[in-house]
């Protein structure tokens, strides 16, 4: 294999750097072209680790690859068939000889692979293949943010609240489902990807509000999960072009995303929507975002779930002031979401609406039937916006009451101060 190297010896401390920021943005790639190419999702995770470990032996001495991703993918290959020949040389297995000889002619030794066509190509089907429907949702998730996005089995067993041996069993169990089921390891062809595609966007949603809205510890937001889960949306947007339900969703995620450096203080505490500097919101992926929604909604047929959660981000990214937000918009916005897909959690969005346009005593109605209904018994907001209609209406010792409600059941640190800090304010 040729190595085309830039420089010479690398400083260590400087190594370490370039290192990390080659596997943070090269390692779900190489995983992806390894497994095309070598047909095998565990064969390819353990290449692809022996790579980098070539790579962390080499390039300090020899220098960084003019292309990196090329030559870990190259040496992943080689590792991959050097392991094969071992397994060969021990137990003389038929299919693995096949195996062997498959990927030795696809790209022989001697040549450099070219990536840059496909890579994209690589990354949509190991996509479709983690969310695969024959696997459950949390499978899906856990393994997209494993092989996809590159977390290591310690970050996703945190993102799912369980510890790493649980979560490592969990992938094992999908990788292996996935080799049993022979879950193909390609994009869906037309036919079946409008109802593939929807498992998708929902994947990459609940690795962007994992991100956005983390579920428990010291921090409000993971950025690395926003930029991975955004990534994902542009790829599937270049990749699957005009489809409303994509377009929303990027758009979604964009406008929200655009507010994440303005909703908490330097020290880590929260700052409500209404406190926000919307100076400092990215003005860049709001007009990005803008353009996609109202192209999404222009598109014939009922609008997606994805889209009209998008637009109704847009009101609040329009508005110059918290004061100037199109509240009555948002209301209806919210009508049209609960006919397309109800849920407590989009009731609970619409009566706070409800309440910015209707009043305090029309929403906290609306609560209470929801709260009567159950299904948000352990989610912590429902008690805090109940907490803020009754402050709203002068009922002090009952919305002290809603707020330590919330607070029992809030897990998130600064949420949790924030609370404290409402219920102190009521004397």
């Amino acid at each position: 294999m040729r190595a085309h190297h830039t420089e010479g010896e690398i400083a260590p401390d400087d190594f370490a750097r370039r290192l990390a920021g080659v596997f943070r943005h090269e390692a779900g790639r190489v995983l992806a072209t390894l497994i095309r190419l070598l047909g095998d999702f565990e064969l390819a995770e353990e290449a692809m680790q022996e790579a980098f470990a070539a790579a962390l032996e080499q390039w300090p001495a020899a220098g960084m690859p003019s292309n990196p991703r090329a030559w870990l993918v190259n040496v992943g290959r080689h590792k991959a068939i050097d392991r094969l020949r071992r397994q060969i040389l021990f137990r003389a297995k038929r299919q693995e000889l096949e195996s062997e000889a498959a990927i030795a002619t696809q790209l022989t030794p001697t040549h450099d692979i070219d990536l840059d066509p496909g890579v994209e190509d690589d990354i949509l089907r190991l996509i479709f293949t983690c969310c695969h429907p024959a696997l459950n949702t949390e499978a899906q998730v856990a393994l997209t943010l494993r092989a996809v996005c590159s977390l290591t089995t310690e970050a996703v067993a945190r993102a799912f609240l369980v510890g790493e041996e649980t979560m490592a069993q969990r992938l094992v169990r999908a990788k292996k489902k996935i080799r049993e089921a022979g879950i193909p390891y390609e994009t869906p062809a037309a036919p079946m990807l409008d109802e593939r595609i929807e498992g998708v966007l929902a994947v990459i949603y609940l690795v962007y509000t994992e991100g956005y809205a983390v579920t428990s510890g010291p921090d409000l937001t993971r950025d690395d999960l926003c930029a991975e889960a955004i990534r994902l949306g542009r790829l599937l947007d270049r990749s699957t072009p005009g489809r409303p339900a994509v377009q929303g969703l990027l758009a979604l995620m964009l406008l929200h995303d655009a507010r994440r450096a303005t909703r908490a203080t330097p020290e880590g505490e929260i700052i409500l929507l209404e406190h926000q500097d919307r100076s400092r919101w990215d003005q860049a992926q709001i007009t990005e975002g803008l353009a996609l929604v109202e192209e999404a909604l222009r598109a014939p047929g009922r609008p997606s779930t994805y889209a009209v959660q998008a637009a109704i981000a847009a009101l609040h990214a329009r508005a110059p002031r918290y004061e100037d937000t199109d509240w009555p918009q948002i209301v209806g916005l919210y009508g049209v979401l609960l006919r397309l897909h109800p849920s407590p959690v989009v009731e609970l969005n619409h009566a706070v609406a409800v309440s910015m346009v209707d009043g305090p005593a029309r929403a906290l109605d609306l609560l209470d039937a929801l709260a009567a209904r159950g299904g948000l018994d352990l989610y912590h907001l429902l008690p805090a916006a109940r907490a803020e209609l009754l402050r709203r209406l002068g009922r002090t010792e009952e919305a002290r009451e809603a707020f330590r409600a919330a607070l029992a059941c809030a897990k998130l640190a600064p949420e949790r101060r924030l609370l404290e800090k409402r219920l102190a304010a009521l004397g």
